[in-house]
């Protein structure tokens, strides 16, 4: 690694200001960056306050999301060959039956329901960075900003996000969506206003709802609908909410029901939640007025009750285990650069979010989930928090200074 390293210094005065490949300098440093740590400091946001670098919060971040991602190929194989085997199916169909038949799809199996959930997994993961990376490296490349690691948490949150049997185009059309309108044209890292991971996913949800809707899109068994628990919900009879479902409070808990790939397990996010927290990468009032906001909202409804809406009598505790509540809370409304930083805006900005989920949720029947345009309202008004705050603290110190 010395030679290595010595070979990149030498190199390195040939793609600074006024060197023969200036133009490459992006492509240099982020292949430097990845092989060794960097020595400079932020210039945009998020900024740090102390001897960490924005390299290692977002290495961080990809710790925390490594849970959610082995519950998601776990889980994703484990619904596929549960099917296939409760419904004596032979397996999937194509290049995946191929390498499946080398180990069966037996859902007992961890392997087997590891390797199941990867072919379906993985596909969507690269194709999101590959094509992120070509946007990325193209705006970097016109404005000579440097490669971020931002990127690798946006790309994998996106995939996360996803039902396994989306088509791959959409995946790259999706995260263009996300990179270049809700992150680029502001500039860049650290001056987008809304989270491109959520905008990605809400462009596709709204631009091809087939595919991110209905039963028949979370288990990755070709013609094998499965509804999610939020779905089991909606289509219950008002006054027998809970009958309608098929699954235990602890499954729901654990993840092993259909769902998005990494949204599932509120016992993952609660790990990933556990190492932001305790490496002080994401905030905890932003955490604790997310979760406040949705079990006030879901109380008053449970309590209020109604003759024609099922929703209304989910309890409380339900919410937190089912959808992407969990998700959402532990690792997109805490994004560093669209939440809010003032202490006070961030109590204010978590509520909004916590208290928008549940309320689409469950005041919205054709639409039984809320935690994404929620964040995404609350990013547009964080903004406004944090100003309100700051005037306020400056007129209370014009008042005690005289």
């Amino acid at each position: 690694m010395k030679f290595l390293n010595k070979m990149m210094e030498q190199a390195g005065h040939h793609f600074a200001p006024g060197g023969r490949f200036e133009r490459w300098y992006p492509l240099f440093e982020a292949f430097d960056s990845f092989l060794f740590g960097a020595s400079q400091t932020t210039k945009a946001a998020p900024h740090i306050r102390d001897s960490i670098d924005l390299k290692r919060i977002m290495t961080t971040v990809l710790i925390a999301l490594l849970p959610c991602v082995c519950m998601a190929v776990w889980n994703t194989g484990y619904q596929a060959n549960s099917v296939i085997v409760s419904m004596g199916l032979s397996g999937p169909d194509g290049w995946r039956g191929d390498i499946m038949a080398l180990v069966g799809c037996d859902p007992k199996s961890f392997l087997s329901n590891c390797l199941h959930g990867a072919l379906y997994f993985l596909p969507i993961y690269i194709v999101t960075m590959v094509v992120g990376s070509i946007w990325e490296g193209l705006f970097n490349m016109i404005r000579g900003h440097e490669f971020s690691e931002a990127f690798l948490v946006t790309g994998l949150l996106f995939a996360l996000t996803l039902p396994p049997t989306i088509p791959l185009w959409q995946v790259a059309i999706g995260i263009s969506f996300g990179l270049v309108f809700a992150k680029e044209v502001f500039g860049g890292v650290g001056r987008n206003f809304m989270n491109p991971a959520l905008a990605s996913r809400a462009f596709i949800y709204f631009a091809y709802p087939a595919q991110m809707t209905g039963d028949a899109v979370w288990t990755a068994v070709d013609g094998v609908s499965g509804a999610t628990a939020l779905g089991q919900f909606a289509a219950a009879q008002p006054g027998h909410t809970l009958d309608a479902l098929n699954i235990t409070w602890m499954q729901a808990f654990l993840g092993t029901i259909p769902g998005s790939m990494g949204e599932t397990s509120t016992l993952a996010c609660l790990i990933g939640a556990f190492i932001l927290l305790i490496t002080g990468i994401a905030p905890w009032r932003i955490m604790a007025s997310t979760l406040i906001g949705a079990l006030l909202c879901a109380c008053y409804f449970y309590f209020q009750g109604s003759t024609v809406n099922p929703l209304y009598g989910i309890p409380p505790h339900w919410h937190l285990v089912v959808g992407g509540l969990a998700f959402g809370l532990v690792f997109m409304a805490t994004d560093p650069v669209s939440a809010a930083h003032t202490p006070v805006g961030q109590w204010l900005y978590g509520l909004l979010i916590g208290v928008l989920a549940i309320m689409i949720r469950v005041a919205n029947p054709a639409y039984p989930e809320g935690i994404m345009l929620a964040i995404l309202l609350g990013n547009v008004f964080a903004p406004l928090f944090d100003y309100f705050v700051i005037q306020a603290n400056i007129k209370r110190r014009m008042v005690r200074h005289g």
